[in-house]
């Protein structure tokens, strides 16, 4: 919405445009299928095309051959006609389908027409995924030399408020941390004025009531006429009632139905006592070597078990790094940076880890702690089997744990396939008094089917 000092605080709160927008100017590459209306909207279509067809400009098509993007996927083939032909789009699809190049795309498409100022605003609910977003979008818009500025909380606030006084093309946000700098500076909401995409990320939790305040403030900065933009991997009510609401100024993408994981990830739990989690998750890594697992995940409920288990870990000498939210941001993007370039094969992560993180190297996801909703189960195993990709997830399951593992498995409609462990561990004199062994059975796995 623009900025109005005097009525800010009686306008109503609008996620979606009100206006009608004027039409986009024609690109200079345009085909048959640049028409939304010509092409599927329905998961696989019959007509196999490329992102030429889309409508993108030959640069971009160009861009998407050099990173080994050779056709588009569902997702983007549906949604990036609709963006450029000016549409707003709420767009749900699994885990690892290519949201992200669906909205960068036809983004860096527009500016390219017409550059200036901020042109879009990214809001993410996490800083990694914000640090990730900001990459993609220099890599898709490299030939353009696209300037991006990454607004997160942990970092230095004066030199965020000075980068985005120059206006940068792209900003990628976090919604406390850029309702922050709009608040303590009255010259920092003129920059967003004449932006021409919203973009939420990850919009499920992005529309959460935790970040209510937030959004409301950030809206006011924005102007009417803008496109909105929302990409997720689960649906929440939130979502649907803003579809509805947007009518027929709003394209919605449906990937799937309800919850679900990508049929290329195979879904494994372990019956575990609590009190002998460390020795089953010690014995898995133990193996990762011998079952080529290149790399792993393990998701833990709490930035004090994280921790804790960190240390326990670097004790029996695994190679791990721990990412959570009480760590600095420095140190969090350099616990990243070395899980993601191969340095290290293990990241102990909380939920901050959960969502959107792309790292093709990721074979094993482990849930240390079972999650308390199966939306984020979905996020973390969607960590793995990415693009097509074969993965791996196993979930620890204690005497706890048996309720929310069923509310899990009815809403994704998948059974688990339950594994057995045969092995002893061997722990250095330290902690070896704190290790109990695993208990003397075999292998065994024991398909369970859905009924």
């Amino acid at each position: 919405m623009e900025a109005d000092p005097q009525n800010s605080d009686e306008r109503p709160f609008r996620l979606f445009s009100s206006k009608s927008r004027p039409p986009p100017q024609s690109s200079s590459r345009r085909s048959p299928l640049s028409n939304p209306t010509s092409i599927s909207d329905h998961a696989g279509g019959t007509a196999t095309i490329a992102f030429s067809d889309l409508g993108l400009s030959q640069w971009a098509t160009s861009t998407c051959r050099e990173l080994g993007m050779r056709c588009p996927t569902d997702v983007q083939r549906c949604c990036i006609p609709r963006i450029l032909s000016g549409s707003n789009v709420t767009a749900v699809a699994l885990t690892g389908s290519g949201k992200t190049a669906a909205f960068a795309l036809p983004i860096l498409h527009r500016l390219a027409e017409d550059p200036f100022g901020v042109y879009a605003l990214v809001l993410t609910p996490t800083r990694e995924l914000a640090f990730q977003l900001a990459e993609q979008f220099r890599a898709l818009g490299s030939s353009l030399n696209v300037r991006c500025t990454v607004v997160v909380g942990g970092m230095d606030m004066t030199g965020q408020a000075r980068a985005l006084a120059q206006r940068p093309h792209i900003v990628v946000a976090t919604p406390g941390r850029i309702n922050v700098l709009l608040e303590n500076d009255p010259d920092l909401p003129a920059v967003f004025s004449k932006v021409k995409f919203l973009v939420l990320d990850e919009a499920d939790r992005v529309l959460d009531v935790g970040f209510a305040e937030e959004l409301k403030v950030i809206y006011r900065c924005l102007p009417r006429d803008r496109q909105t933009l929302l990409f997720s991997a689960t649906l929440t009510d939130d979502m649907e009632a803003l579809n509805e609401i947007s009518g027929d100024r709003s394209y919605f993408y449906r990937g799937y139905k309800g919850f679900n994981t990508v049929d290329s990830l195979n879904q494994h739990y372990i019956v575990t006592p609590k009190n002998v989690k460390e020795v089953y998750l010690a014995y898995l890594l133990s193996k990762m070597k011998e079952k080529s697992i290149r790399s792993s995940i393990i998701f833990v409920s709490t930035c004090r078990s994280c921790h804790l288990l960190n240390l326990l870990l670097e004790e029996l000498e695994f190679s791990v790094v721990a990412l959570h939210s009480y760590k600095s941001q420095s140190l969090r993007l350099a616990a990243l940076s070395r899980f993601k370039s191969g340095q290290i094969p293990i990241l102990l992560a909380t939920d901050v880890a959960s969502r959107g993180l792309d790292i093709p190297t990721v074979d094993l996801v482990i849930n240390y702690d079972i999650p308390r909703f199966p939306r984020d189960y979905v996020h973390r195993v969607g960590r793995t089997a990415r693009a097509g990709r074969g993965g791996l997830s196993i979930s620890f399951v204690t005497q706890n744990d048996e309720r929310l593992v069923k509310v899990i498995e009815d809403e994704i409609r998948k059974r688990k396939v339950r594994m057995h462990i045969k092995a002893f561990v061997y722990a250095t004199s330290e902690v070896q008094d704190s290790l109990a062994l695993l208990p003397n059975s075999t292998f065994l796995f024991q398909q369970r089917t859905y009924s």
